[in-house]
């Protein structure tokens, strides 16, 4: 909420034209048709870049997405083999897709890591950041996990095109994002929408997944959100948050670690004591800026990264 905060209140240079990835990359829609559950959008798609700064950056926020896209980016160097599916934050109002897309997709194609950057529906019910009408923030987002369940089909749907171990797809979400992130972690059996193509007969569950300063997952007497049904099927985890997130808060890690590890999956934790929310992987001067560092230390131990 406060990134959305942070990109509403500021003056903003809006661009009405429809997010494009940069030069040499291009979007792939995820539905030959109009995409299921779909609700009326607020306007138009549009590009908004705040003036207030993160990290001395701008954030570029995308709204009104009614036509999900996804975008490939190659991997820097030698090929691992390895895919992330990045699924960005922004309270599923906006997408803030610089700070929690393309420069996750930089630090990922960096290490030989296959970057998809998922465009998904916003607004996307019954989250409003504008109330704080709980239980709204712990149901199932339908048209977003729609949208991931049908970009992990892909994925593997076109592997051996995109140079991909098909057994080597992961996700990366960052708040809302990370809620997304334990969704598909838990949401992977069936999709929420009818099957259209080859694709939705491939798996839709990651072999690795990453939540960051993830939101959604605590409800407020501390217990798990029932709507994130952890087994010990959930693929193994990485999760990293701020201590002093006032945004979603450190009992969001803290309560989806413990469910992980009842359930005795395979799970990675740090929380550092600075570093709020919304930080991406923006240098600062913060030992939570250095996370990058850890998460590559860890696809190396369970298999995704070589040694």
């Amino acid at each position: 909420m406060a990134l959305v905060l942070l990109i509403a209140c500021a003056s903003v240079h809006a661009r009405p034209a429809v997010w494009q990835p940069g030069a040499g990359f291009t979007q792939m829609p995820l539905w030959p048709g109009t995409p299921p559950d779909m609700k009326a959008m607020p306007g138009p798609e549009k590009t908004d870049t705040g003036t207030e700064l993160l990290a001395g950056k701008t954030v570029t926020a995308v709204r009104n997405v009614s036509q999900p896209t996804l975008t490939v980016y190659a991997p820097q160097g030698k090929n691992t083999g390895a895919a992330v599916v990045v699924i960005p934050g922004g309270g599923f109002e906006i997408l803030a897709i610089d700070l929690e897309g393309t420069e996750i997709c930089d630090w990922l194609t960096s290490r030989g890591i296959t970057c998809v950057l998922l465009k998904y529906r916003v607004p996307s019910p019954p989250y409003d950041w504008h109330t704080d009408s709980r239980p709204h923030n712990y149901q199932v987002p339908t048209m977003a996990l729609e949208d991931v369940q049908r970009t992990m089909g892909l994925v593997r749907l076109h592997a051996k095109a995109w140079n991909i171990d098909p057994h080597k797809v992961g996700v990366v979400g960052f708040s809302a994002g990370g809620f997304l992130v334990a969704e598909i972690s838990t949401h992977y059996g069936k999709r929420l929408y009818k099957p259209v193509d080859a694709a939705d007969k491939e798996s839709a569950r990651p072999d690795f997944a990453m939540a960051i300063y993830p939101g959604h997952l605590a409800l407020e007497n501390g217990k798990l959100n029932p709507n994130v049904p952890v087994t010990h099927d959930t693929p193994p985890t990485f999760i990293v948050q701020a201590e002093n997130d006032n945004v979603d808060g450190v009992q969001q890690a803290l309560t989806y670690f413990a469910a992980l590890k009842a359930a005795d999956v395979p799970t990675e934790m740090h929380l550092y004591a600075q570093g709020g929310h919304a930080f991406g992987v923006r240098r600062t001067n913060l030992p939570i800026t250095h996370w990058t560092d850890l998460a590559d230390a860890w696809m190396q131990t369970i298999g995704m990264l070589p040694r």
